[in-house]
């Protein structure tokens, strides 16, 4: 029985957590501090296919990454675990200069032959938008795709953790090598992935690492509406803020982009209000939505902006990711999965010299 240390678990350490406990030699334990975790206040949006982003690797994982949620669908469907954290209900993309929204069109119909999910592609008008999402005003024109989701982070992670059934301690932990294994509170370990985020840096460099990873500060505004909007699609404009309804009037407003905020977790209601600001012109009802509750998280970003994963340098056994960003709850199933396939020796449809863990974490020289 190989006994596996998980630190961290966000989206990436629960879906590896998963995948791993249904291995009858494995033994998982899942360490977490529960302090700013980014996918614990994310109301992600998986619709990766008009991004215009020149890294074609990175797109390859976001778009293999909308794909694998059928899987991870799929897989937890026939054990019994409820998968009420995933709707595929649709996206608006709002543009400010119209005339990009036939580009992106374009794009999305040539992107569709590899990715079917995409579904049905069309440019609305705003009597017809307001059809799927009533109410919805401000614009000429915009695109959607039948194919756009929504997932709700905290509860992915919480039906993952369920459905692996391994044992998660929440506590600070630190990372010691031994001449065999490693030994995390108290314990030792064969194997170890780590999947702390922004974190990272704090539990390699004390071992003598660099890594290049820097935190991201988020924040979201959740509403209650006298509303079902389980129907109604995802609203993306340009900016910052997304609009992203749930079934029961849940309706979510975020997140920001606070760069040079260090691990800072406290709520700042002047940038919440800003935000409501800017989308009210195109939802004049959110004036008039009470105000549930905010979140406040971390996001992981590397220099270039490129998510990484794979065998830490120089540690035999101890894997790590990070890096995901504001993608996180679109790339992070497949990054966890492949995680727990290389632990077992296994391979994907991700090759990891794709985004490779020694452009970002670095020994120190002696």
């Amino acid at each position: 029985m190989k006994k596996v240390a998980i630190v961290g678990a966000g989206i990436v350490g629960a879906t590896a957590a998963y995948y791993l406990s249904k291995e009858s030699d494995m033994e998982v334990t899942v360490f977490d501090h529960g302090h700013g975790q980014a996918t614990k206040a994310a109301a992600g949006i998986i619709s990766p296919w008009f991004s215009k982003r020149r890294n074609k690797a990175w797109y390859k994982m976001a778009r293999l990454g909308a794909d694998f949620y059928v899987d991870l669908l799929a897989d937890l469907e026939r054990i019994g675990q409820k998968v009420d954290f995933y709707q595929q209900s649709g996206v608006f993309l709002l543009k400010k200069d119209d005339s990009k929204l036939e580009e992106l069109y374009q794009l999305a119909l040539q992107r569709r032959d590899e990715s079917p999910l995409i579904g049905e592609l069309a440019i609305l008008d705003q009597a017809t938008a307001s059809n799927l999402f009533p109410g919805i005003e401000g614009f000429e024109r915009l695109l959607y795709a039948s194919g756009g989701a929504r997932v709700d982070g905290q509860l992915l992670v919480s039906r993952l953790l369920e459905a692996s059934q391994v044992k998660v301690i929440k506590k600070k932990v630190s990372l010691r090598p031994l001449v065999s294994g490693y030994q995390i509170d108290n314990q030792i370990f064969d194997k170890v992935i780590l999947s702390t985020g922004a974190w990272l840096g704090h539990l390699l460099e004390p071992l003598g690492y660099e890594v290049d990873v820097r935190p991201q500060k988020g924040q979201l505004r959740d509403y209650q509406v006298d509303l079902d909007m389980a129907s109604y699609p995802v609203v993306m404009p340009e900016g910052e803020w997304d609009l992203i309804p749930f079934a029961g009037g849940k309706l979510s407003l975020g997140a920001t982009h606070e760069n040079d905020m260090g691990f800072d977790l406290e709520v700042d209601e002047r940038l919440l209000h800003q935000m409501a600001e800017e989308a009210s012109p195109f939802y004049p009802s959110l004036k008039d939505a009470m105000i549930s509750g905010e979140r406040v998280g971390i996001r992981a970003y590397t220099s270039d902006f490129s998510p990484f994963f794979g065998q830490v340098p120089g540690l035999a056994g101890v894997y790590a990711a990070s890096g995901l960003g504001s993608s996180g709850l679109t790339t992070g199933p497949i990054i966890g999965y492949h995680l727990a396939q290389m632990l077992q020796g296994k391979s994907g449809v991700l090759d990891p010299a794709d985004y490779p863990t020694k452009r970002y974490i670095k020994q120190k020289q002696r």
